[in-house]
C-alpha cells in the first residue's frame, strides 16, 4: 500500500454517525442521502411530504445535483456544491443514462444554475482531492457525492469486486450509472473511506481511496460533490463505523 501524504493535519480516522435510510425507488438515491443527514424533525417532514416536495421542487422523478443543492437550501442545510461543469455537458445527450432525461430537464437545470447565487445556493466550479474530502469529513460534516455506481467496490461486502476483476481482462470501459452515496468517515492507515449506500439495507460500506476516485471521477459525474457543514452531526476521532470491533478485513 502506498503511503498517503496530505497537506492537512488529518487524524488517523473516525466516523460521523448517520441514521441509515434505504431508497424506495430507482431514482431517489440523492434524496435518500439527504434524509440521512437531516435532523430527525426535518427528516420526518421530508418523508411525510415526499411527493409534494418533489412536485414543488419541479424534478419529480429526475434529480440532478443542483436539485439536491436547492433542496438543502430549503431544509436550511449549510452546504457547498462543487462541480467541474456549471450546467449540463452537451455531449451527455448521446449517453444512454442521460439521453431520456436531458430533453425534459435541461431548461430547469440550467435555470437553477443561473439563479443559484440569487437563491442562496452556493456553487463553485472546482475539483476536489481525496485529502480535501477527508479534511471536510473531520472538520465540518458528511459529504454527498455522485459516483458511477458500477465502479463502487465495498471492501466489506465485496460488492462489484468480481465485475472489477473481469474488467481488468476486457478491453472496454464499464457503462455509467449515476448513484449518490453519503460519505461518513475514513481510516487513514488502511486508506479507506466509509459511506452509506442508500440502495442497501442498514450497513456502512468501505471503499479504498483509489476506488473512490475512480467512481467519482468517472465520465458522467462532473465530479459533483455536496459538502455539508452540519452542526448536529459530529466526527468522532478513532470511532469505527462497525461498532466496537475496529478491525476491517480488506481484499487482497
Amino acid at each position: 500500500m502506498d503511503t498517503f501524504s496530505s497537506k492537512f493535519k488529518l487524524s488517523s480516522g473516525g466516523t460521523i454517525r448517520l441514521k441509515h435510510q434505504r431508497q424506495k425507488f430507482n431514482w431517489d438515491c440523492g434524496l435518500t442521502c439527504i434524509m440521512m443527514i437531516l435532523p430527525p424533525d426535518k427528516k420526518k417532514h421530508f418523508i411525510d411530504n415526499f411527493k409534494q416536495i418533489c412536485a414543488q421542487e419541479g424534478f419529480n422523478k429526475s434529480t440532478w445535483t443542483i436539485d439536491l443543492a436547492y433542496l438543502m437550501k430549503k431544509f436550511e442545510l449549510d452546504h457547498l456544491f462543487c462541480t467541474v461543469t456549471l450546467g449540463i455537458q452537451p455531449a451527455y445527450g448521446s449517453q444512454p443514462f442521460y439521453a431520456k432525461v436531458i430533453q425534459t430537464d435541461e431548461s430547469r437545470v440550467m435555470q437553477r444554475f443561473t439563479s443559484a447565487k440569487t437563491n442562496g445556493v452556493n456553487v463553485e466550479k472546482r475539483s476536489l482531492t481525496i485529502e480535501e474530502l477527508l479534511h471536510h469529513l473531520e472538520k465540518h460534516g458528511p459529504i454527498i457525492i455522485l459516483t458511477n455506481g458500477n465502479l463502487l467496490q465495498c471492501e466489506i461486502c465485496k460488492i462489484n469486486k468480481l465485475s472489477t476483476e473481469l474488467r481488468a481482462c476486457l478491453p472496454w470501459s464499464p457503462s455509467y450509472s449515476g448513484h449518490y452515496i453519503a460519505l461518513c468517515g475514513y481510516d487513514l492507515t488502511r486508506q479507506l473511506v466509509f459511506y452509506h449506500n442508500p440502495s442497501y439495507s442498514d450497513r456502512v460500506c468501505a471503499i479504498t481511496f483509489g476506488d473512490l476516485d475512480d467512481a467519482r471521477f468517472s465520465y458522467g459525474t462532473d465530479e459533483d460533490t455536496l459538502l455539508i457543514y452540519n452542526s448536529h452531526t459530529h466526527f468522532v476521532p478513532g470511532a469505527s463505523p462497525f461498532g466496537s470491533n475496529n478491525s476491517i478485513v480488506t481484499s487482497d
